[in-house]
């Protein structure tokens, strides 16, 4: 897990106009509800990439940051196609390991191993670097921005990037524990970017935003999760707590949220001192019938929809701006600059 002992937390001042960044989950399509396989390496929607800018990102100058996985790094068509938006300058590359599809090949396929945080830290380093250097000799810039695959970060995780020279990590989901599922526990982690420090360099974690809303959303980190209770599920409660407008949890992406979702959860973060939105999706969105999100093409044209709106949104009702990952490290350091000057 991320070293939560040498966070520094990062408090804009109120008067800051909050700041909206995009992270793809850019990777291979495979049926989700499916073991993993290593034999699902298409990357056919890479392809469609582009529609999002076309359609949405470019009007409102988003530049995303694909997180690429080894298939996608790896295979000139999608190469091509990121490649051109990057070298235009409409978006930035970044990393995103999904070990059972990253070499080197020695671990058995399953899912306590789809988690990397969860492999041995010599296995987890050598795929990281093999990807890093893929990405970088096909790209030619070394990705500075990484997101663990399935969010699956692990005790040497920071280390390791950090090592490999990131500055930047969007793992952490707030509020959520995976452990269950043999995944991290990031209860512990609230919805705002911090600092923290490893092998004597500093890094910024921007986490992909999940927050509450309702009239109880700041009692959310320790209400919801008795919401989520054996007993408290047998009542029913979190869904009555939901259309009551008192309690829900929303996670910034149009998979799954509907716009008006999206706006309440926005409305609340920042009126309760939030000045961060992480949002994300996953690429394979972006071609009808590769996640459950996009089963037709009249659920791409809402998806599509869902995010100009939000976006939208964030820039003229919430006084937000855009900006890449990367540039929000420089953004950051330009406020403290600032204060420490006052």
């Amino acid at each position: 897990m991320l070293n939560l002992q040498s966070r520094q937390a990062i408090s804009p001042p109120p008067s800051t106009r909050p700041v909206l960044t995009v992270v793809v989950d850019t990777e291979e399509e495979f049926d989700w509800s499916q073991p993993f396989d290593r034999r699902n390496v298409g990357v056919n929607s890479i392809a469609a990439q582009p529609l999002a800018h076309e359609r949405v990102f470019d009007k409102h100058g988003v530049v995303p940051t694909y997180v690429i996985d080894w298939p996608v790094a790896t295979t000139p068509s999608s190469i091509a196609v990121l490649k051109k938006l990057m070298d235009e300058g409409r978006c930035e590359i970044g990393t995103h390991l999904h070990p059972w599809v990253s070499p080197p090949y020695t671990e058995e396929v399953n899912n306590f191993n789809s988690y990397a945080g969860n492999l041995p830290r010599e296995l987890e380093f050598e795929k990281l670097r093999l990807l890093t250097e893929a990405i970088t000799a096909n790209f030619g810039r070394a990705p500075k921005v990484f997101k663990a695959g399935r969010y699956g970060v692990g005790p040497h995780t920071a280390e390791i990037i950090a090592e490999l020279g990131y500055t930047v990590d969007a793992s952490v989901v707030p509020h959520t524990d995976m452990s269950a599922d043999d995944g991290p526990d990031f209860s512990a982690h609230g919805r705002d970017p911090y600092w923290f420090e490893v092998s004597g360099q500093r890094l910024m974690e921007q986490p992909a935003t999940a927050t509450y809303a309702g009239l109880l959303h700041k009692q959310g980190p320790w209400l919801h999760p008795m919401l989520l209770t054996a007993p408290a599920k047998a009542m029913r409660l979190p869904g009555i707590a939901s259309r009551l407008g008192m309690l829900e949890r929303v996670k910034i992406t149009p998979e799954g949220y509907s716009l008006e979702e999206l706006k309440r959860a926005t409305r609340c973060l920042v009126s309760s001192g939030g000045r961060f939105v992480g949002l994300t999706y996953h690429s394979p969105s972006l071609q009808p019938g590769n996640t459950p999100y996009v089963h037709h093409p009249n659920h791409l044209d809402q998806f599509l929809q869902t995010l100009d709106k939000y976006i939208h949104f964030f820039k003229n009702e919430m006084n937000g701006v855009v900006m890449s990952s990367t540039t929000y490290i420089s953004h950051i350091k330009t406020l403290s600059l600032e204060a420490n000057m006052r």
